[in-house]
């Protein structure tokens, strides 16, 4: 590697992407320095996909108490107490255990972690407190950022990033956004006994997921009690003592204990310094580089949210096993972003991969759609009312999976094994092939025979 810099790579990130990126290119035999302002492990680990899950676990308790009844179990609920406390410090232990996993990661792989917020003052050097580090590369890897949009009491509305920390919970909360962290959090709020209203600006929230699982989702989340309003906005939030009013575009005024905002991320590349090097960023904010995460700088490349792909952690971890590669390894490989699945931990769950109907069909394909509606077995004795959804979208000329799509519980667990199968281009009649296990309700999608459209 070179003599001429003290590294041969700085990422400037810790989060899934370059923590990833720094020790598979220091296993290459690069010397590989990491800067971290905040957490090891990013968005993710500390604010994004790890405590929010732990939250929905805790959240889905009081559905299980109650639905034990069912089953033979007497259990005292006018007696159960959730206390918000320690679940907040329960996750702040294991998001702490999984800093030091990260840590010891780096360490292994002989990367050295830089403490503090980075700037470049050129094209290879990197500026951290009073202290210079240059390297043969730099790597963006910084991420994004909750928006609140600019609206008079923006100061009162609180992002994802807070709700991971807060001292109790209100009695009422709005949460103002249409997307993933928006309905998850409504359905974390509102299974913590918190009387929750979602309101986003569209006719529909979800967009860009299946029309079928959009509408599906809308009638679940209201049959547990979430206020959804669709159409509308929120003009202005005013604080009075411990409580808000919202004033909405319709009109009317919502009291409150807490208003979150989810609506967008933007990328966390302020006070770098790129453009002043001729780094391009776009319309959005984002990174502007190639196929292979190159920037306009031959020096600089950047990965993961800051570039504008799929905000999901598994898509910057690959990501950065590309990068490595061809700059410390044989110079090769792609990045494939097709049929990427993903899931929405909302409640029940959406897992997702491949093609909507909607783009299969704009894409020139006939289709055939399989699709099935049904009460899972658990909820047969809970006595629950709370219903599954599965789809499956087929190209008719070559019987090829286009996309798989699911509302129910495990959504998520079930969508990973699916996500093989098309990725391997499987076709229905090998779907038809396939043993199903029962009893569960994954089996239904090895069981759906007669087409609906």
């Amino acid at each position: 590697m070179s003599d001429t810099h003290d590294f041969d790579l700085i990422v400037i990130g810790a989060g899934s992407g370059g923590v990833r990126l720094a020790r598979m290119s220091a296993q290459r035999g690069a010397k590989v320095a990491v800067v971290e302002s905040r957490y090891l492990g990013g968005t993710c680990v500390n604010v994004g996909c790890v405590p929010k899950k732990l939250f929905v676990y805790g959240s889905h308790v009081h559905e299980d108490l109650e639905d034990a009844a069912g089953y033979g179990w007497k259990l005292p609920l006018d007696e159960a107490r959730f206390e918000w406390p320690t679940l907040v410090a329960n996750k702040n232990a294991e998001i702490e255990r999984l800093n030091g996993i990260y840590g010891r990661l780096l360490e292994n792989a002989g990367v050295t972690v830089i403490e503090g917020t980075a700037s470049l003052a050129d094209a290879n050097t990197v500026v951290v407190g009073d202290k210079q580090y240059t390297a043969g590369h730099i790597t963006i890897a910084t991420g994004s950022w909750p928006v609140v949009p600019d609206i008079p009491g923006k100061e009162s509305v609180l992002t994802s990033n807070e709700m991971f920390y807060l001292p109790q919970l209100p009695k009422h909360a709005v949460v103002w956004g249409g997307g993933y962290i928006a309905v998850e959090f409504a359905g974390i709020l509102n299974g913590l006994g918190v009387e929750t209203t979602l309101l986003y600006r569209g006719d529909l929230f979800l967009r860009g997921f299946d029309e079928d699982i959009r509408r599906f989702t809308e009638q679940e989340m209201r049959k547990k009690g979430i206020d959804l309003q669709f159409g509308v906005n929120i003009e202005a939030v005013e604080a009075e003592n411990s409580h808000y009013k919202v004033r909405l575009t319709n009109g009317e005024i919502l009291e409150t204990g807490l208003v979150m905002a989810a609506t967008g991320r933007k990328a966390l590349v302020d006070g770098l310094g790129l453009t002043e090097l001729g780094v391009t960023l776009n319309a959005s904010g984002h990174v502007v580089v190639d196929d292979h995460f190159q920037t306009a700088v031959p020096s600089i490349t950047a990965l993961g949210d800051v570039i504008g792909t799929p905000q999901l952690t598994p898509v910057a971890i690959a990501q950065a096993m590309v990068l490595s590669r061809r700059l410390f390894g044989d110079g090769q490989g792609d990045m494939d972003y097709s049929a990427i699945p993903t899931a929405v931990f909302c409640q029940p769950n959406i897992g997702t991969v491949g093609l909507t109907e909607d783009e299969a069909r704009a894409q020139g394909h006939t289709l055939r759609i399989y699709r099935s509606e049904f009460r899972p077995m658990k909820h047969t004795l809970s006595g629950r009312d709370e219903r599954c959804l599965m789809k499956l979208v087929v190209d008719d000329e070559t019987d090829k999976v286009l996309g798989a799509h699911m509302v129910g519980a495990d959504a998520g667990e079930i969508t990973q094994g699916l996500a093989v199968a098309i990725k391997a281009g499987a076709t229905k009649a090998q779907f038809d092939a396939t043993i199903g296990i029962h009893p569960t309700s994954a089996e239904e999608f090895v069981t759906m025979r007669e087409p609906v459209a």
